[in-house]
This record gives structure tokens, sequence and C-alpha cells, in this order.
């Protein structure tokens, strides 16, 4: 019983004793962020945009540029106007330049592209459209000795046929004959209704053909009938003997 009531009176003489008692401070690991720990920002004026300045950008590098549709003549043209004649009269009119034209491709006919494709040459370059129409209406025929129609022509009958179709002008029957009132004419002369003559037979003139240009002829062929051969083939040319001109034939022309 002693012993109880002097524990207890120790307990009390502890509790009393306050100045024993220090306060606790409890922390833990995380920062405390106070005012005092941000930093003062210092005070500028706001700029606006007209304080603001740009400065351009300067480069070296050029745009690139597509190529456009460029003007040109064509080869032709300059021909056509290269002429003389041509050129005088531009001098003096240069507005005349516009008058030199070409016929155009988009208006060319069937038969035109045909011979264009036979002889090699571009549709300007052709013979004129009565010849052609004339030497078309029997191209193909086969070749018959003696023969003056459709069913079968040689290579005077055919000329012969030609000549009356596109000159109204009559060629003697045989080639020989031909050859003998056409006026002479060296090949440089050549032109477009001109007659050209060979010897196949050993014996003279003996084979007759109407000139188109570009080198180019048709005759009457034993092999192939009516076709457009070229004077340079080598049996052609070894065997040609001299080209002739109608100079009537304009005549015939101008009188129908």
């Amino acid at each position: 019983m002693v012993r109880q009531i002097l524990a207890a009176s120790g307990l009390v003489i502890l509790i009393s004793s306050c100045t024993a008692i220090k306060s606790l401070n409890f922390t833990n690991n995380r920062q405390v962020i106070t005012a005092t720990s941000v930093p003062k920002t210092t005070n500028q004026p706001a700029k606006f945009i007209d304080e603001i300045t740009v400065t351009p950008v300067v480069t070296t590098e050029k745009p690139e540029v597509k190529p456009g549709p460029t003007a040109f003549v064509a080869s032709r043209d300059v021909a056509a106007i290269d002429k003389p004649s041509v050129k005088t009269e531009i001098k003096t009119n240069p507005s005349a330049v516009e008058k030199v034209r070409v016929p155009e491709v988009e208006s060319a006919s069937a038969v035109q592209f045909k011979y264009a494709v036979l002889m090699n040459t571009e549709v300007e370059a052709l013979p004129s459209t009565t010849l052609l129409a004339s030497v078309d209406d029997w191209y193909g025929v086969r070749y018959r000795m003696g023969g003056t129609t459709k069913r079968g022509v040689d290579c005077s009958g055919f000329s012969s046929a030609v000549y009356l179709a596109a000159y109204g002008y009559v060629l003697p029957r045989v080639s020989r004959e031909q050859y003998r009132v056409s006026r002479k004419i060296s090949t440089t002369e050549l032109k477009e209704g001109d007659l050209v003559f060979f010897n196949t037979r050993g014996r003279g003139v003996s084979h007759v053909g109407v000139y188109l240009g570009n080198n180019k002829f048709v005759h009457a062929s034993v092999s192939q009938g009516v076709v457009v051969s070229d004077l340079f083939e080598t049996y052609y040319l070894q065997r040609f003997v001299g080209a002739g001109r109608i100079d009537d034939k304009q005549l015939a022309v101008s009188s129908n």
C-alpha cells in the first residue's frame, strides 16, 4: 500500500514540471516554398506590334522557271519568204509577209496524204491536185503491152492518159515519139509533169514516166503496174536517157 502511494506521488511531480518538456518539431523531406523564395521579375514595359521590326531574309536561289511555248517559223515558211521576188516585195511593203502562206496540212485530202507517203515528202511540196487526181485514177492498174484502158496499160498509154486528163494535151502514142516531140531539159530543171525516158531494151528510148517531184516519177512498170519509183534506183539510174518537157501543155490547161 505504501509503495503504491509513493509511485503515484512521483508521477504527479514529473507531469507538473512543464519546463522539462520541450516542444517537438516534426518535419518531412518536402521543401516548403514561401513567398520570399520566388524570384522577383523586373517590371518592363510591354512591346506592341508597331514597335516590332522584321528583317527580310535574302536568298540567292533563283525561282524555278517552267519553259513555255516557243514561237518558231517552219522551214517551208522560210523557204517561201526567201524567194528573191518575195524579198523585194517585203522590202517595199512589209505587210506583204502576211501574204506568204503555205497550204495547211489539216486541209489536205486523202489523195495528197497518200502521195506524200509514196514520194516521201511533205504535203506542201506535192504536185497540183489536178495532176495527182489524174495519176491516182490509174494507180495500181496492171501492165499490159499496147494497153490503154483500166484493164491493162503500158507506159506510153499511161503517160498519154495522164496528159489528156491533167492538161488536155494529146501525146503521141509511143514513148519514142513522146521523147522526140518534147523539149530536152537537164535533170536539174525537172518539174512536175515533165517526162522522163529510159532505155530498157537496149534499142533507144523504150520506157516513159511522168515526173512528180522529189526525184520520184510515176509510170506503168512491167512487173508492178502503175507505181511510183525513184530516179536514183539502180535499175532506172543505169537506164536513164533524158528528160523532156511539153511546153504546149500549159496552153492546153489555160484554154480549158
